[in-house]
């Protein structure tokens, strides 16, 4: 997600906002993911997706199908729906995938959360 009023030829990196809580993580120095057509997920989203999508096993299930801001693909629930961000939901698969990378990543302190 962009910030509103971006210059799309001269992006800042406050320009740069997770799709799921719009803060600017880049000029924060947040970890974060990257998905599909410049979607992004912080760590704080994550923690909270990955407790309910990995850790409970729960998730978003009332529609048949939605499609991941992360992926950009159709998926069959469960998913993780932002509490502040209108339509922004990931996939239990991006998640997973998103925080075995920031696990994995030298540059960041980011553990998985534990599991409940």
């Amino acid at each position: 997600m962009h910030r509103d009023g971006h210059d799309p030829e001269n992006i800042q990196p406050e320009d740069i906002l997770c799709d799921f809580c719009a803060r600017p993580t880049w000029a924060m120095d947040v970890p974060s993911i990257e998905g599909h057509h410049g979607s992004i997920l912080c760590s704080d989203c994550l923690d909270q997706a990955w407790g309910v999508l990995v850790g409970d096993g729960a998730g978003l299930t009332g529609e048949d199908t939605w499609k991941c801001t992360m992926c950009l693909e159709t998926r069959e629930p469960p998913w993780w729906e932002s509490p502040t961000q209108a339509e922004a939901r990931v996939c239990r698969r991006c998640v997973k995938q998103a925080g075995g990378a920031l696990h994995k990543n030298r540059d960041w302190d980011w553990q998985k959360p534990p599991s409940d």
